[in-house]
């Protein structure tokens, strides 16, 4: 069942980054220019962290479609005011100009990986913020813009607007042409990963949440959240390994929020994962954590590289949260080494969300933000990454 699935999607794997919009620069050979045939050469992975439109960060998307100014409900929970009408009732949103600051990163990428933490609601609206999110369909593609090929979509939050935000949800990134791990809308698609392609490697990205803050799994659906069971985790990785894939990206939805040291349970688990192996290799090739809302450190375990936590990558925290509006992004140079591949690169970018006005997210640089820079930089090699490699990506 899971491989004649997945032989479906590794043809549409055809259509990877040369074909998405605003993946010019920088971006590896695609399928069809002869990559496999002429031989492997290096990629690189670009990974950002959470996306969590809350209602100013909307209202910031609305102004920018040409919108005008609205309201937010009491604590950011409700709908902000209307901007400017599409067909049917649709109100447009532009995030473009909110991620034009990282796109130059982003779109630099050969393959590039967001987290996409919220569900995203009908176009017209309403569209709402903690503690049940409901984001604007057109984040799609705005993220597709942006440069991103797939996107995680297991998070505490996937069944915030029930089994229909996750429909919703994955059919506007279909509709995006962003390919999606963590949540299906059947049991088939549950059984397979987002599959890409890029320097004539098959890549396959998984993803997984520790739970959808008590909201429960829809009747009879046990499979439209991808929950973090370790053993399940290593048996989709083998899963995928045998049906092609040559690198094996992991997406984690797990730890403690607001905590930059990673906890005793991510420790644990990391060890587990990047400890499991089939015939000498490992299943895993990268571990990508997102959640904690502020950056976590990098970490080479078992030989393989461990994100814990990137932070965020849109979110608009209050002044006394300001560490929620930071994050990092991660960036590994994949080159073939006999049958296999591995990282010969690591690197980190730091990133803000600067809230303005206008909100915008931002890389932080010595020269820009260096207060932000400086602390994202010390969380990020805070358990000795840089002796293992890691550096500070330009």
């Amino acid at each position: 069942m899971y491989l004649g699935a997945l032989a479906a999607v590794v043809l549409a794997s055809c259509t990877a980054r040369s074909a998405l919009p605003g993946s010019g620069a920088g971006g590896g050979p695609g399928p069809g220019n002869g990559a496999a045939a002429a031989g492997r050469t290096a990629f690189t992975v670009l990974a950002s962290g959470d996306v969590i439109p809350y209602p100013s960060v909307i209202e910031q998307a609305r102004r920018d479609a040409g919108g005008g100014a609205g309201e937010s409900g009491p604590s950011g929970t409700g709908a902000p005011g209307a901007g400017r009408a599409g067909p049917a009732g649709a109100v447009d949103h532009d995030f473009r100009r909110i991620l034009a600051g990282v796109r130059p990163a982003v779109s630099a990428a050969d393959v590039a990986v967001c987290h996409l933490e919220t569900p995203l609601g009908p176009e017209e609206g309403p569209f709402t913020g903690y503690p049940l999110f409901r984001s604007p369909p057109q984040l799609a593609e705005g993220l597709r813009d942006t440069g991103y090929d797939t996107c995680s979509t297991s998070s505490n939050h996937t069944l915030d607007d029930g089994f229909a935000g996750v429909r919703r949800t994955l059919d506007a990134l279909d509709r995006a042409g962003v390919r999606h791990a963590g949540s299906a809308r059947g049991a088939a698609e549950a059984r397979r990963p987002a599959r890409l392609r890029a320097g004539g490697a098959e890549i396959a990205h998984l993803a997984y949440t520790y739970g959808t803050n008590g909201i429960p799994l829809p009747g009879g659906r046990t499979w439209a959240v991808n929950l973090l069971d370790p053993d399940r985790v290593v048996a989709d990785a083998r899963a995928a390994r045998r049906a092609g894939a040559d690198v094996v990206l992991v997406s984690l939805h797990w730890g403690t929020e607001w905590q930059q040291e990673p906890d005793a349970a991510q420790r644990s688990l990391a060890r587990r994962l990047t400890a499991a192996r089939t015939g000498g290799r490992p299943d895993i090739d990268l571990l990508i954590g997102t959640h904690n809302h502020v950056p976590q450190p990098y970490e080479k375990v078992g030989g393989t590289w461990v994100v814990y936590g990137l932070g965020d990558q849109v979110a608009s925290f209050v002044p006394a949260k300001f560490r929620g509006n930071e994050g990092s992004m991660a960036r590994f140079t994949f080159v073939p080494e006999g049958d296999r591949w591995t990282v010969r690169k690591a690197e980190f970018l730091p990133v803000h969300s600067d809230t303005g006005p206008p909100f915008r997210v931002v890389t932080a640089t010595a020269g820009r933000f260096p207060e932000v820079r400086d602390r994202v930089r010390r969380a990020v090699l805070s358990r000795g990454a840089a002796a293992d490699g890691l550096t500070e990506g330009r």
